[in-house]
């Protein structure tokens, strides 16, 4: 007890040196999907949700595709499937597809799927992730879907290869999320793919009828894979060899941080109705899965609360990563003690706000640029279409998160059946705005109006200066308060963020230091760094 004590109280030191936002200057979001140009409208497929396959929804990718320096949205959206819905959604067959939206530069989009050859086909979309597998500075896109995935070759004129086949990565299983990194330190992008359940099309029906559909317990699960990337376009499942096989996981989504401080990425997995994965990086091309001895397995409500998307992220900006977890309970923070988690989703206050709603699309960002992370949660029913509100919460510096959806926006009082969710900062003026996909609904675009602090946002590159440096560590330091960030986008639900690394500053108008930490655990630094800038670092190798 004593040992938790004393975090706390360094907590609270740090709030009180911090440059914390008062109230009446805290941000408010607007809703300008209309205004962007953004149409697309979410779909399972059918007309009436009756099964576990619609009712997981689809996410978002955030990322560059045309390396202009603005972000670009690709959407997933599903299909009428024989397997998966009734006759009656036939009427849509050929109307539904993937989209993608360039970014305009002028805080609009331009629906581009058809010119860059992305709508995903006859493919049930789930989710999806972007990056440069092939380092030609050019980044690629992976859909993953209900059926097999598919490999998106960009090839630098604004179209697409689809080279799934050639790759090895049609994964044939029903897969939800894709982070990749380099997990072998080869220098190239590998890809984990986290599978969610083995979907029967339908036939089970020893259920409670009022729960709408069979529950994923119903239903076996499905190993995720690993696939290492040869160098040459192709893929190798080395899944069992690495030590990430989990014949019976039900993974939701994954992502990828160095959760241990040893300069070597972890994988963390949130499963569904029961214990989840963190596999720890050995250093040598294999894992092991620490999960439960680490205290990361389960938070206080046990098994049964379906983890959806995991967020990584310095909370309390003590020097190591903590976890938050949406799910169908409390939700669940997991903080960082060292050499254990603590969950403190009680005692910081967010448990009493998120018990009331079903969480999916959540994240960590610091939305108010104060310097402390803050929380975002789409919310909706699992089994039927019945809407909830979203969830803000503000984190006050001292150990505790405060309410602040409904002074930030008249967004968070109308309810949506939510799904995945992203940041972004679309028009690059260093305020997050938020991207929420909704089941069966349109997707909305919410607008950051900004605040009076200041920010920076650092962008590592590799040597080619085109393509995002995966994996990198960043370190912001002001005064005597340093955050930290892994660059690693596939975050939350279904869905890929922003990648470039986005720092509050509060009143400070520059940072002390800014440290990057590269793949091959080099480092790069740099002193008296000017606020309210994109600084790009170009990885310099030895």
């Amino acid at each position: 007890m004593r040992r938790y004590a004393i975090v706390n109280v360094l907590w609270m030191l740090c709030a009180g040196a911090a440059s914390a936002a008062e109230p009446a200057d805290l941000p408010v979001f607007t809703d300008v999907t209309d205004a962007a140009g953004i149409t697309f409208k979410h779909s399972f497929g059918d007309f009436d949700l009756s099964n576990i396959v619609e009712g997981t929804g689809a996410g978002v990718v955030v990322f560059d595709y045309d390396g202009d320096g603005w972000q670009d949205l690709y959407f997933l959206c599903g299909r009428w499937n024989k397997d998966v819905n009734d006759n009656r959604g036939r009427s849509l067959r050929g109307k539904l597809s993937n989209r993608l939206y360039h970014n305009n530069h002028d805080g609009t989009f331009t629906d581009v799927t058809e010119k860059a050859g992305v709508g995903g086909g006859e493919s049930y979309g789930c989710g999806g992730s972007a990056a440069d597998f092939d380092g030609d500075g050019d980044i690629d896109l992976y859909v993953c879907n209900f059926g097999p995935n598919i490999l998106y070759r960009n090839n630098g004129d604004g179209t697409f290869t689809d080279i799934s086949q050639s790759s090895g990565l049609a994964d044939p299983r029903w897969s939800l999320s894709a982070p990749w990194f380099d997990y072998n330190n080869d220098g190239r992008l590998d890809v984990y793919v986290c599978n969610y359940l083995e979907y029967d099309s339908g036939k089970f029906r020893s259920y409670y009828a009022a729960a709408g559909y069979p529950g994923p317990l119903s239903y076996n699960g499905q190993p995720d894979a690993l696939y290492r990337n040869n160098g040459d376009g192709t893929f190798t499942d080395v899944t069992k060899e690495a030590g990430v096989f989990n014949p019976d996981g039900r993974g939701m989504s994954a992502t990828v941080a160095d959760l241990d401080n040893d300069g070597y990425l972890d994988i963390y997995v949130a499963n569904d109705a029961m214990e989840n994965d963190f596999f720890r990086n050995l250093h040598n091309g294999t894992f092991v899965n620490d999960a439960l001895a680490l205290g990361l397995a389960f938070g206080e409500g046990g098994q049964g609360v379906s983890s959806m998307g995991p967020s990584i992220g310095d909370v309390d900006r003590d020097g190591r990563l903590d976890v938050f977890i949406p799910d169908m309970g409390y939700n669940c923070l997991l903080m960082n003690r060292g050499d254990f988690f603590e969950d403190r989703t009680a005692q910081t206050g967010i448990a009493v706000v998120c018990g009331q709603y079903t969480g999916w699309g959540g994240m960590l960002l610091d939305y108010d640029n104060d310097g402390w992370l803050d929380i975002f949660v789409a919310n909706g029913d699992a089994h039927h279409e019945y809407r909830e509100e979203a969830v803000l919460l503000r984190n006050d510096g001292a150990g505790k998160f405060v309410d602040v959806a409904k002074q930030s926006g008249p967004y968070f009082s109308q309810k949506f059946v939510g799904r995945g969710a992203a940041w972004i900062d679309f028009d690059n003026d260093g305020s997050l705005d938020l991207l929420i996909v909704n089941l069966n609904d349109r997707a909305r675009l919410l607008h950051n109006e900004g605040g009076k602090n200041h920010w920076l946002t650092v962008i590592p590159k590799l040597p080619n200066g085109k393509s995002d440096a995966l994996g990198a560590r960043v370190t912001v330091t002001v005064g005597s308060f340093k955050q930290i960030a892994d660059m690693i986008p596939v975050t939350g639900y279904l869905s890929q963020s922003d990648s470039r690394c986005h720092f509050g500053l509060g009143k400070a108008d520059k940072a002390d230091r800014v440290e990057i930490r590269w793949p091959d655990r080099t480092v790069t630094t740099m002193d008296n760094v000017k606020a309210d800038q994109f600084l790009k670092v170009v990885w310099q190798k030895r």
